[in-house]
């Protein structure tokens, strides 16, 4: 089963800074027989002091819920990309930079979108076109301002940074990113 490098980071790291392999900590939650993704999570939350993401991660593997172990396996992100891959860098680059954030992120595959989540959605990247780039932010309390368009009310983030083919990512993506993942 392919992995994504950001899962492959997750994964290397839950066994360094636990001291057990992905694979030890699904036999440990299978013996728990607990049914729903909510109680895996309080579970390792509570009873093993887990972040979050790394909560998040053993319960979606110990549940075969998540993309990655999906039968039909199709790799989200690659598809997102098929026709747009001179985006596909941009991805990258931001990915790399998001991880060294926390260690609590879980980074979520959708059709059109990669979500980006801590406790809660705090960022979506998406290739919006094949020159621009999307990154979606929740910012609690920021009303306007020049670098971000606000998005409606009701919408899944509060505003969009745009990043054009060709541009470089710069400073401000990562620190508007940055104050999303904060507020989460």
């Amino acid at each position: 089963m392919a992995q994504n490098s950001a899962e492959q980071t997750m994964i290397d790291n839950l066994a360094s800074k636990t001291g057990k392999s992905l694979e030890d900590w699904i036999i440990i939650v299978q013996k728990q027989g607990l049914e729903k993704h909510g109680q895996i999570i309080s579970f390792l939350k509570s009873e093993h002091g887990f972040t979050h993401g790394f909560a998040n991660l053993v319960a979606h593997k110990s549940k075969g819920s998540d993309a990655g172990s999906r039968v039909a396996e199709i790799d989200l992100v690659a598809e997102q990309y098929a026709k747009k891959p001179e985006l596909k860098p941009i991805y990258d680059s931001l990915v790399k930079e998001v991880m060294t954030f926390g260690d609590d992120i879980e980074i979520a595959p959708k059709n059109a979108y990669v979500s980006l989540r801590r406790n809660k959605q705090f960022a979506l990247l998406k290739p919006a076109s094949k020159t621009r780039f999307e990154i979606g932010l929740i910012l609690k309390n920021l009303k306007d301002h020049p670098d971000l368009k606000s998005e409606k009310p009701g919408a899944m983030c509060t505003h969009i940074l745009h990043v054009e083919l060709g541009e470089k990512i710069e400073n401000k993506h990562i620190q508007w990113l940055k104050k999303a993942y904060e507020q989460a």
